[in-house]
């Protein structure tokens, strides 16, 4: 006597020939694409003091359809430290992403290269 799996189903209302497996086939698969922004690279060197620091900013989609904002600090030379703050839009993680490039500005970071 030979048994299928239809015959042990313990669950006779779920047809497992549509499995988990299957069903990916037919999920929505989109990326979540970001507007064209480039990541922020602001260093801080002063040789009288011995500082040499790094701040990096840049927008990161999530796997929800949020965006946020990854940054990035440290002493040159170390991986440093990173954080992560989640935004509902894109427009709301840009505006973050300003307002932390204005102050790092203010307090003497300038672009990698200026």
């Amino acid at each position: 006597m030979s048994f299928s799996i239809q015959d042990q189903n313990p669950f006779p209302g779920i047809d497992f020939a549509m499995s988990l497996d299957r069903r990916a086939e037919f999920a929505d698969n989109r990326v979540m694409e970001l507007t064209a922004t480039t990541p922020v690279h602001l260093i801080h060197v002063d040789p009288d003091v011995n500082m040499a620091r790094f701040y990096g900013i840049e927008l990161q989609p999530t796997l929800f359809g949020e965006v946020c904002v990854l940054r990035t600090w440290g002493r040159i030379g170390t991986n440093g430290q990173s954080m992560m703050v989640t935004f509902d839009n894109e427009a709301q993680a840009s505006e973050a992403l300003q307002k932390l490039e204005n102050q790092k500005r203010r307090r003497g970071y300038v672009p990698v290269g200026e």
